[in-house]
């Protein structure tokens, strides 16, 4: 008989593969995530020849667009390069320390159980000056209210400390607040990763409105025409930029490593 734990390894799999499906045959979502690339990478030089490790790999489609990159998860998945717990990425053998220009995630950070754990020991793989990149939810007027009451994952700002409560899996745990509040709200937070990386010039970037529902997201397919998407994608991502605290959804940090 199946542990809990095992129970929820075999079903958080299943999901990730249906999600991974989903997300393949979703067009108008490939389009907004290859957008998203391009705007994480713009200021890398050559990225498809630089060393990058993707953290959360599982559903991800990025090795679509860069098949340099090293796929990761926590979850045993026959496409991915490496199945580790990034918590303990500064024990993993396989990765040379001060080996990796980049550290990517996206989604991730507000899954894991202590995020500035996982960043304080990933910083051992990281050559000095790589970088982490990674993209979250943004809390903005409009998003806020998608977030809190339209949205399935966890949202909890009353917190005591930057982590989560309660681990149940790596799909059912989360809180999409705990990465805004690190980066954007608790500023004492934020300097617990000093020591490892220069905060003080930490990269935030709004990226798009509503763009990413209007594809349906993971979990549904809405049947906008593909020519029309990405004619209003542009006026989306514009509108992000330049109202952020009103109408953008996501946000893209980029931390660089002492």
């Amino acid at each position: 008989m199946l542990s809990t734990r095992g129970s929820e390894q075999l079903n958080d799999r299943a999901k990730t593969l249906r999600n991974r499906a989903r997300l393949e045959s979703n067009g108008n979502l490939l389009f907004w995530y290859r957008e998203l690339y391009r705007d994480q990478f713009k200021d890398l030089p050559r990225p498809k020849a630089l060393s990058i490790l993707e953290i959360g790999s599982g559903t991800s489609p990025l090795k679509r667009f860069h098949s340099n990159v090293v796929t990761s998860d926590v979850l045993e998945l026959d496409y991915l390069d490496l199945v580790f717990d990034c918590h303990e990425i500064d024990k993993l053998v396989r990765i040379e320390d001060k080996s990796l220009d980049v550290i990517t995630l996206t989604n991730v950070l507000h899954h894991l159980k202590s995020p500035i754990d996982f960043l304080n020991a990933a910083a051992a793989k990281l050559k000095p000056g790589g970088k982490v990149i990674a993209t979250e939810p943004y809390f903005s007027v409009l998003s806020s209210f998608i977030f809190k009451y339209l949205h399935h994952e966890p949202v909890a700002f009353r917190i005591a400390e930057p982590e989560l409560g309660e681990v149940e899996g790596p799909l059912a745990s989360a809180n999409i607040a705990l990465p805004w509040l690190i980066f954007r709200r608790r500023r004492d937070w934020l300097e617990r990763l000093n020591e490892n990386y220069d905060v003080y010039t930490l990269s935030v970037r709004p990226f798009s409105m509503l763009s990413y529902m209007m594809t349906g997201g993971i979990s549904r397919k809405l049947p906008i025409p593909g020519l029309l998407y990405r004619a209003m994608f542009p006026i989306d991502l514009a509108l992000s930029r330049y109202f952020p605290s009103l109408c953008a959804s996501f946000f893209t940090l980029i931390m660089t490593r002492r």
